[in-house]
C-alpha cells in the first residue's frame, strides 16, 4: 500500500511539474507576436493548478489582441484622413486652375467688346466693328482720315439742305426775326439728343446685350423716351425764354411745341440707324453718328419753321 501511495504521489508531482512546465513555454510564445491561439492551447489544459496561470494567459493575449486591433484602426483612419486630404488638395487645384482659365477668356471677350469711343458733334461714344476695333491701333492718321473723309463728304453734302430750308423760309424770319436765334439751339439740341441714342445702342449691340432682332424693341423705347426728355425740356425752355430774354409769346410757343417733336425723331434717327448699318454690313462706328446729325439738323430745322408758320397763323399773324 505504501508503494502504490508513493507512486500516486510522484505521479501527481510530475503532473503538476509538466502544467507548470506546460504554462512557462506558452509564456515564453506570449514574450513575441503570439497570436490568441495560444488561448486556446491553454484552454485544453484541464488540470486545477493550471487555471489561474490560464487566465492569466487568457487575459494578456486579449490585451495584446485590443492593441494590435487599435493600433490597425488608427492606422486605417490615419491613411483615410491622408487619402482623403490629398483629394482635397487635388480638387482645389483643379478649381483653380479652372477659374484662373475661365477668368482669361472672360477678360479676352471684354477686351474684344469693349467700346470705342468716337468724338464728333454732340454724338457722344459709340463703338464700331470688333476687328475694326482691334486693329485700330495699328492704323495710321492718314489710312482713319481716308476711311472716312467720304462718308464725312456725303454728310457734308446733306447738311446743304439745312440753307435750302433756311432759305425756303427766308420770308417767314424776316417778318419774326426771333425764330433765328434759336436755329442753333435746335441743331445743337438734336445732335445731343440722338447722340445719346446713338452711343446707348451701339454700346449694347458691341456687348452683346442686344441683337438685330430687338430692333423693333430699342427703338420704340428710345422714341418714347425722346418725347419725355422734349417735353420736360419745352416746358422749361419755353417760359424761360419769355420771362428771361423776353422773347414773344408766339416764340416761345413755337420752342416749345418743337422740343418734344425735335427729341423724338432725334430719338428714332439715331437708335435705328445703328442697326440699319449692322444690316447693311457697314460700320456704325464710321456712319450712325454723322448720318444721325444730317438727318436731324435737316428734319429738325424743316419742323421747326412748319410749327412755327402754324403757331403764327393761330395767333392771327400774317405771314
Amino acid at each position: 500500500m505504501c508503494r502504490e501511495k508513493s507512486a500516486l504521489g510522484f505521479f501527481c508531482v510530475t503532473k503538476k511539474l509538466a502544467s507548470l512546465l506546460l504554462v512557462y513555454i506558452v509564456l515564453l510564445f506570449l514574450g513575441g507576436d503570439f497570436t490568441s491561439s495560444s488561448v486556446v492551447v491553454v484552454t485544453a489544459i484541464r488540470s486545477p493548478a493550471s487555471r489561474t496561470s490560464t487566465a492569466f494567459v487568457k487575459r494578456i493575449s486579449s490585451t495584446h489582441s485590443d492593441s494590435d486591433l487599435e493600433g490597425q484602426k488608427i492606422s486605417t483612419m490615419s491613411k483615410e484622413s491622408s487619402s482623403a486630404l490629398s483629394e482635397l488638395k487635388e480638387t482645389i487645384k483643379t478649381q483653380k486652375d479652372e477659374i484662373d482659365r475661365l477668368r482669361k477668356e472672360l477678360s479676352s471677350t471684354l477686351t474684344k467688346n469693349k467700346a470705342v469711343p468716337s468724338g464728333g458733334h454732340a454724338h457722344g461714344p459709340s463703338t464700331g466693328d470688333n476687328d475694326e476695333i482691334l486693329e485700330y491701333k495699328s492704323k495710321t492718321a492718314f489710312s482713319i482720315a481716308y476711311e472716312r473723309v467720304w462718308w464725312l463728304a456725303f454728310f457734308l453734302l446733306s447738311l446743304s439742305f439745312t440753307a435750302i430750308i433756311m432759305n425756303g423760309f427766308e420770308h417767314t424770319l424776316s417778318k419774326q426775326i426771333e425764330l433765328a436765334y434759336f436755329v442753333p439751339l435746335m441743331a445743337g439740341h438734336g445732335g445731343n439728343t440722338g447722340g445719346q441714342a446713338v452711343g446707348t445702342v451701339l454700346s449694347a449691340l458691341s456687348a452683346g446685350v442686344i441683337s438685330k432682332k430687338d430692333a423693333v424693341g430699342v427703338v420704340s423705347k428710345e422714341a418714347l423716351s425722346g418725347l419725355f426728355m422734349g417735353v420736360i425740356l419745352g416746358a422749361l425752355v419755353g417760359p424761360i425764354s419769355h420771362y428771361g430774354m423776353g422773347i414773344s409769346v408766339h416764340v416761345a410757343t413755337v420752342v416749345s411745341v418743337t422740343f418734344p417733336l425735335l427729341s423724338t425723331i432725334a430719338s428714332l434717327l439715331g437708335s435705328s440707324l445703328p442697326f440699319v448699318c449692322v444690316m447693311l454690313g457697314l460700320d456704325p462706328a464710321v456712319i450712325a453718328a454723322p448720318a444721325m446729325t444730317s438727318f436731324v439738323d435737316v428734319s429738325g430745322l424743316l419742323c421747326y419753321f412748319l410749327i412755327a408758320n402754324k403757331i403764327f397763323r393761330l395767333f392771327g399773324m400774317e405771314l
